[in-house]
């Protein structure tokens, strides 16, 4: 059953509404994110076989480089349209804001009902793709990167978590949820591989060594 967290402190009636909805959503089907599903471990492996291997290098990174969230339609934007798509039941105002819904964080476990208790995490971060051959990119590219919905690198979780996860590749974290890190290193591999970025040595063992037991 999935764990449910309130971050603010609440009046005994906005106790007592929490406490119904809480209710309610233990009993409503479990919100799960929608990323895209990534390649299969066979097809992983091949491709970590073919990423060139390099040491990584930030000079000159910066996250405004990479230009997100854009607009996606309409009035809604990149993370508007994440926070959308990986939960269930969510409504949006005019101006395309989640107002409610439920999350479910595969990172770890983790639901929650509160928009703005979630980040939409690049899997592969932008400062790894900075250190990885994003720097001889073009503007254009980095902003599709930062804002790509078709393959698995975008995706709604604990803001906690993310913060946490920060830039770092699979040589130093993982998901907490042990279940859910066979699918993070398969998106990771396919990110790497359709838009050209090598891999270090301790993140081509780490993600080697994850491969082999999916």
């Amino acid at each position: 059953m999935p764990r449910f967290y309130a971050r603010r402190r609440l009046s005994v009636a906005a106790a007592a509404t929490a406490l119904i909805s809480s209710v309610a959503l233990f009993n409503a089907p479990t919100a799960s994110a929608a990323l895209p599903t990534p390649v299969s471990a066979a097809t992983a492996r091949t491709y970590l076989a073919s990423l060139t291997v390099a040491t990584e290098d930030r000079t000159g990174y910066d996250r405004d480089l990479f230009p997100h969230w854009i607009t996606q339609s309409g009035s809604c934007n990149t993370r508007e349209v994440v926070l959308k798509r990986d939960g269930t039941n969510v409504q949006q105002d005019s101006s395309c804001a989640a107002t409610s819904g439920s999350w479910y964080s595969v990172y770890d476990g983790a639901t929650w009902t509160a928009a703005s208790d979630l980040d939409i995490d690049h899997l592969v971060p932008l400062a790894e793709a900075w250190d990885s051959g994003a720097d001889s990119w073009t503007t254009s590219r980095r902003q599709s990167f930062a804002n790509d919905l078709t393959r698995p690198q975008l995706i709604a979780v604990t803001d906690n978590v993310n913060q946490a996860k920060g830039d770092q590749d699979p040589a130093t974290w993982m998901p907490s949820r042990t279940a859910y890190r066979c699918t993070y290193v398969r998106a990771w591999v396919q990110v790497k591989y359709y838009y050209g970025l090598s891999v270090d040595s301790a993140e081509k063992s780490a993600l080697q060594n994850s491969l082999a037991s999916c």
